[in-house]
């Protein structure tokens, strides 16, 4: 690693408590099936194929990834800003999942360098949070969750693994401690993806498995995650997920090309759909109910009735 990344361990992770606040809890979740609608002027600006990842919400704009399956797989950072209009926020990012914490920045799964990132918007300054565990560098960091108390939740499936020399002998869901000490959640989802924290930060989600895949969940207790339990199965090739405030589950559904919405308990409350394949989710807009999906060269949007969480 060069000198770019090496900052003390307080820097980097003071910052990161009560990071993905979510907005008053008032209204109702959607019910029985949806469709969502293209955002104006979100056709990638490269004719190469690739994705849009990583959505989430900063202030007024709205952050993702967008990366292509060249060499290395190619990744910069674009932003729809409150005027409708597109920018390129990040050059070179090498991010999949982001999320943001307490003080705005962005915190990006990169398979660039196969760890967890800060991306501070002000300055461009790049620091590394998580990079190795037992001595090897991460497959391709895919999505990631913040606690309230900055401990960092990440997948790392094998997707993005030829980005970067190096990886793991297995595909796992992992902590990072506040202080940077990694530990396993769980290593026995194939590929796991999406993954999200409840409103109370009190259950950690995770999906994954492939095309008959599931969604786990963990009791969180002192900021460690306890054994996973199946939630919902039979998930069509689960991608990347998020949460609204009453604590129901949105699922992206890759080559479904839908997401699902479920209850705390695993039931299905509604079906959203969209005309390519779909990756991740987030919510935004002033007041927090415009729920924002990526896909395959696509950004759509759909406005909801209650809340939930940035990213």
């Amino acid at each position: 690693m060069t000198a770019l990344w090496l900052l003390s361990s307080a820097l980097l992770w003071a910052p990161l408590a009560q990071a993905a606040a979510v907005p008053a809890c008032s209204g109702a979740a959607p019910s029985g099936t949806l469709t969502a609608t293209r955002v104006p002027g979100s056709a990638p600006a490269s004719s190469e194929p690739g994705l849009y990842e990583g959505p989430v919400w900063i202030g007024d704009a709205l952050y993702f990834s967008d990366f292509s399956f060249g060499p290395g797989f190619p990744s910069h950072i674009r932003r729809l800003g409150p005027d409708g209009k597109f920018s390129t926020a990040i050059l070179d990012s090498g991010s999949n999942g982001l999320a943001v914490d307490a003080r705005g920045d962005i915190v990006a799964a990169a398979h660039n360098v196969k760890g967890v990132v800060r991306l501070e918007l002000a300055s461009g300054k790049r620091s590394l949070l998580a990079g190795t565990f037992q001595g090897q560098v991460f497959n391709s960091p895919n999505d990631l969750a913040i606690g309230a108390d900055g401990t960092i939740y990440f997948t790392d499936p094998s997707f993005q693994r030829a980005a970067a020399p190096g990886g793991q002998d297995a595909t796992r869901v992992y902590r990072v401690a506040p202080g940077g000490k990694v530990t396993v959640v769980d290593a026995g989802i194939v590929n796991p993806n999406g993954i999200a924290l409840s409103p109370a930060g009190d259950m950690l989600y995770v999906s994954g498995g492939g095309e008959h895949g599931v969604v786990r969940a963990y009791p969180i207790a002192g900021g460690v995650a306890g054994e996973g339990r199946e939630l919902v199965g039979g998930v069509a090739v689960p991608d990347g997920m998020t949460v609204d405030c009453q604590g129901n589950l949105y699922v992206t559904e890759h080559a479904a090309q839908r997401l699902r919405v479920f209850s705390p308990a695993g039931k299905e409350l509604a079906v959203i759909k969209v005309d390519a394949n779909i990756t991740n989710a987030a919510f935004g807009g002033a007041d927090g109910k415009t729920l924002f999906m990526t896909g395959a060269g696509a950004l759509w949007q759909i406005r909801l009735g209650l809340p939930g969480k940035p990213y």
